[in-house]
């Protein structure tokens, strides 16, 4: 084999992770539909989901024979990322209930920014001028989304969306300290978790079977959405993982527009823009 082949594999590798990352970003976007698209409350969403989910996964990592990497040596860090996950899974599927697919989109978009913040203040990792001036700016976009739902039902599901980006910042944050902790591991963990919760919480078995085949699928796509994310950020750099996966922002609320015609208020437009131009610029790549 000769050197110059080094080259073309690199960039078969690159062009391989981008598309998993395109897919799995894609694939991310439709949560909102899921949601919406049933009669199922919340908590059988979360059921039935996160089952299907749970099972996906697990039967990926039977077949990558990767089960002691990711269950066998469950680290303190590996649990904490479960317990949070569900936390964070609990307050997702609920915020769709209550406010606009474009709310929660583009309140979950500013979760790298706030991983960068939290990693400052707890972990002691320094935070880029651009990093802080962007997570300022995207905050404000996400003050300007909320107080146009002051006074509305959806105020509360705005609160569980900026719930659930803590949350997703935190397990951000508990990745970049304990880089060793496994990744799919803790994605079955946390669905495992809220079972109990959402079977008491909720009634998954009232659910009408054709819902609930569509949640299994709910639960496959995540699982197919996690894999790639996964497999796709090991083959390109971090700063292009998280550019690509900002696809996932205009991507919801657009699916949102064609299958429910759902429109963004005004209040969702103006703070989308600025949550979209901080995230974008704090993310592109450096002038070299």
């Amino acid at each position: 084999m000769t050197h110059s082949s080094h080259p073309s594999a690199a960039r078969s590798d690159s062009a391989t992770g981008t598309l998993l990352v395109i897919v799995s970003a894609i694939t991310f976007s439709t949560a909102g539909l899921f949601t919406k698209g049933v009669e199922a409350g919340a908590w059988e969403v979360i059921f039935w989901r996160g089952l299907a989910a749970a099972a996906f996964t697990s039967f990926w990592i039977v077949i990558r024979r990767t089960g002691r990497q990711q269950f066998g040596s469950m680290s303190p860090s590996g649990w904490a990322v479960g317990v949070v996950g569900a936390l964070g899974t609990a307050a997702f599927i609920p915020a769709f209930k209550f406010t606009s697919i474009a709310n929660v989109s583009l309140i979950y978009a500013i979760s790298p920014l706030i991983a960068a913040m939290l990693a400052w203040i707890f972990i002691g990792e320094r935070a880029q001028a651009r990093t802080i001036a962007g997570c300022l700016g995207a905050l404000a976009g996400v003050a300007i989304i909320v107080s146009g739902s002051l006074g509305e039902i959806s105020l509360y599901g705005d609160m569980l969306a900026l719930w659930m980006t803590f949350a997703m910042a935190s397990i951000m944050v508990i990745y970049r300290k304990y880089p060793e902790t496994p990744g799919a591991g803790p994605q079955v963990l946390q669905s495992l978790l809220l079972l109990p919760v959402a079977g008491l919480l909720g009634a998954p078995l009232a659910v009408a079977p054709v819902e609930i085949l569509i949640l299994i699928a709910f639960g496959l796509l995540f699982a197919i959405a996690s894999v790639t994310l996964a497999e796709g950020a090991k083959r390109i750099a971090s700063g292009q993982t998280a550019l690509l996966s900002s696809l996932e922002t205009p991507l919801a609320p657009l699916l949102a527009f064609f299958v429910f015609a759902e429109i963004p208020d005004s209040a969702t437009w103006a703070g989308g823009a600025l949550v979209l131009a901080a995230v974008l610029a704090s993310i592109r790549p450096r002038q070299v």
